[in-house]
């Protein structure tokens, strides 16, 4: 049976219509849902996903008509497909990713496509100037995978980076940009809390004060 048809299957046979009606809800309505949660909704594709493991290659038709659906489900199941087969991906396959940034955009597939461009950039420097050119985007989106896609690198990452950025970002009213700026931050502190102090210290008057509290709260 065609992969898409039988996942579509098994989500439609396990859908909950009470979970579907809050978590459309808490996503502003802006999609429709099945109502499985994460860890149901994981289970049903788990085979598969090990499946897809053990061939080595990845399904991008797949990953499109999965993207294409309507409901929100699918999305998520990509962005576990790409987890899973992260060790697979490379720089080239970027612009597959891009196709998703740019589709059916909010923050929830924004964060988890901005964790799994960031893993590619942890073996290929192409990354680098990639994120610079997407911190001026005109998308707002495009902008935020940027300024988080070092998020939980640790030590692995990138002040300069980072800092050059943040700084393409400031000066927005976005708050989801803001805020993006506030959370790397604040999870870089965790690591090199210093470099955070001086780095609120040297841009405080160029920084939205959302960034400021977000950044500071490890401090």
């Amino acid at each position: 049976m065609n992969k898409f048809i039988k996942l579509k299957e098994q989500f439609e046979n396990n859908r909950n219509a009470e979970n579907a009606k809050q978590m459309s809800t808490y996503m502003k309505h802006l999609f429709l849902f099945y109502g499985l949660k994460a860890p149901e909704r994981r289970a049903l594709y788990k085979d598969l996903l090990k499946e897809e493991k053990r061939n080595k290659s990845m399904d991008w038709d797949l990953l499109n008509q999965c993207y294409e659906d309507e409901y929100r489900e699918f999305q998520y199941f990509v962005i576990d497909y790409l987890k899973m087969m992260q060790a697979f991906l490379s720089y080239e396959d970027v612009q597959h990713i891009k196709k998703y940034v740019k589709e059916k955009q909010w923050w929830d597939t924004i964060d988890g496509l901005a964790g799994i461009i960031g893993k590619i950039g942890l073996v290929d420097e192409r990354i680098n100037d990639l994120m610079i050119q997407w911190s001026t985007d005109e998308d707002l989106w495009v902008r935020r995978i940027a300024i988080i896609h070092q998020v939980n690198r640790k030590g692995k990452t990138n002040p300069q980076l980072l800092e050059k950025i943040l700084v393409n970002n400031f000066g927005s009213s976005e708050f989801f940009i803001n805020k993006a700026i506030g959370w790397s931050l604040r999870d870089y502190s965790k690591t090199n809390p210093d470099w955070v102090r001086n780095f609120i210290e040297k841009h405080k008057d160029e920084m939205a004060a959302l960034s400021i509290r977000e950044a500071s709260k490890y401090l």
